[in-house]
């Protein structure tokens, strides 16, 4: 962080720990936790208000706003709908030690935050249980998977015993709190309506109308469907879609194949990307492989240079399946890395996706910019990245890259849809196991997965609407630049802003007047 920070800078990241300590980089938080006690989210939200009204205004309006954002978000998330007393997931974020297997610093220097950050544990877990009094059962149900994940090697790498063995003990009485709430909490998820469109309302700075943003998924998941039949037909004139999609994804590396053909695809996706000129100064290096121990539960995730520490690899992990399981979920596992998705996955996390994006954010001029990245913008330009490379011709002699663009981004609105419609109460969770089955093509064990994560991740409609949003802005700049237009130009623009919330993204169609 520059010298003469913005204190509002300071007071939005004590309650942002996590997101600014990895995301950003900010390893100055290191080891910190985050009071999220009822009285500690309140001495946040009192800091932050304090902090804004003694401040000047940033100099730039593009960054006075998304400060002006996230400072609105902030207030929206734990004041207006509590969500330190609702969501185990804020607490679980704030507990979490994965981070620090990031190769960012020296091993010892690592460990010690890692160390401090534990010894933590047991004052946070108290907060925690403190506060989360407002717990939906099936919420809970939902995260505990995920919390007791949170100790899975404690205590095993730990040679500080004593930190360890009081950390345990706290983690046990988190999982019983939520296995409590899990048994006997109340059955409705529901945000409601109005809940739901404040939150995705603040976090991006724009006024949204969720019946009109239902409707948008619904026109897209039309026309992914049409895009899906299209391209199965180019693959196999004869087959049924969703036969010839099973076969499709059957047809994958073994697991000791997998990094392999990942790490050929990222020397693929940079290439394309600067051949095409999609984004600006694609530099750095980008390696592949498994996440580390404490995050094996993802598939395939980026772990970027942050704009605040120093030049370093990216890692793209991708982790193949754990040979102790039995065959038929090694099998489920490796579909996921099938030759008709994994190169969609590799373009969404490597380039034009997260690890190009995460190179621009190391070249933008603010700490806001650098900082403030809103989710929605992310998610929403890698999963713009996908269909980007489909139109400029990637692998256009092979229709299985239309199909596995089509099959990710049927997921992702789907999600949309689901996250609408489950904190509306237009929609049961029932319902939306059965849209992810019909118009995701996931199997039963994947779409309740799908389904439940609605619970805790109310916004993780956030990839297509935001590769929706980044679209609209698009038309807009063809109609307004005419000849003038690129995606050159565009994209530069709008990777300059960081990570703008959606609502601010218009900026740059004055910006490059």
């Amino acid at each position: 962080m520059s010298a003469g920070v913005n204190p509002r800078l300071g007071a939005l990241c004590e309650l942002m720990l996590p997101g600014v300590r990895e995301n950003a980089g900010l390893h100055l938080y290191d080891g910190h936790v985050a009071d999220l006690s009822p009285a500690g989210v309140a001495g946040h939200l009192a800091a932050i208000a304090e902090a804004r009204r003694v401040t000047p205004p940033e100099r730039d309006p593009f960054d006075e706003g998304q400060l002006r954002a996230f400072e609105d978000a902030m207030v929206t998330r734990f004041d207006r709908l509590a969500e330190h007393r609702r969501n185990p997931y804020v607490h679980l974020d704030n507990l979490d030690l994965a981070g620090y297997d990031r190769e960012y610093a020296p091993a010892e220097a690592r460990e010690e935050a890692r160390r401090r950050h534990l010894a933590a544990w047991p004052d946070a877990v108290d907060n925690a249980i403190e506060s989360l009094d407002s717990v939906p059962g099936p919420v809970a149900k939902g995260l505990l998977g995920a919390a007791r994940g949170l100790a899975a090697d404690v205590g095993q790498r730990d040679a500080d015993r004593e930190v360890a063995e009081a950390a345990l003990a706290a983690h046990a009485r988190f999982v019983g709190h939520l296995e409590g709430i899990a048994a006997s909490g109340d059955p409705d998820v529901a945000l409601g309506a109005d809940g739901l469109q404040a939150l995705l309302s603040a976090s991006e700075a724009m006024p949204v109308d969720l019946g009109r943003l239902a409707a948008r998924a619904d026109a897209e998941r039309d026309r992914l469907l049409d895009m899906l039949q299209a391209a199965c037909r180019a693959v196999d004139p004869d087959a049924a879609p969703a036969d010839l999609i099973a076969t499709l994804l059957r047809d994958h590396p073994d697991a000791g194949g997998v990094l392999d053909e990942a790490r050929a695809q990222v020397a693929e996706v940079v290439a394309f990307t600067r051949e095409h000129d999609l984004v600006p100064n694609l530099d750095g290096e980008c390696l592949v492989g498994p996440a580390p121990p404490s995050r094996r539960w993802a598939m395939a995730m980026m772990a970027w240079a942050g704009p605040y520490e120093p030049e370093a690899p990216s890692w793209y992990h991708v982790t193949p399946p754990d040979p102790s399981w039995p065959p038929e979920e090694q099998e489920e596992w490796l579909s996921v890395f099938s030759r008709t998705t994994l190169p969609a996955i590799t373009v969404h996390e490597v380039a034009p996706g997260h690890f190009a994006h995460g190179r621009a954010l190391r070249r933008v001029g603010t700490d806001v910019r650098r900082m403030l990245q809103s989710e929605a913008f992310v998610e929403g330009w890698a999963h713009y990245a996908e269909e980007l490379c489909l139109e400029e011709g990637f692998r256009a002699d092979d229709p299985r890259y239309r199909v596995g663009v089509a099959i990710e981004a049927l997921i992702r609105v789907t999600r949309l849809a689901c996250s609408i419609g489950v904190h509306s109460r237009t929609m049961s969770l029932d319902d939306a196991v059965g849209r992810f089955e019909r118009d995701g093509f996931l199997l039963g064990p994947a779409a309740r997965s799908e389904a439940v994560r609605s619970t805790f991740d109310p916004t993780y409609g956030r990839y297509t609407w935001g590769k929706l949003e980044i679209l609209t802005l698009r038309d807009e700049a063809i109609a307004r630049w005419g000849r003038g237009y690129s995606h050159t130009r565009l994209h530069a623009a709008l990777l300059a802003l960081g990570s703008p919330c959606l609502g601010l993204m218009g900026r740059v169609l004055d910006e490059s007047s």
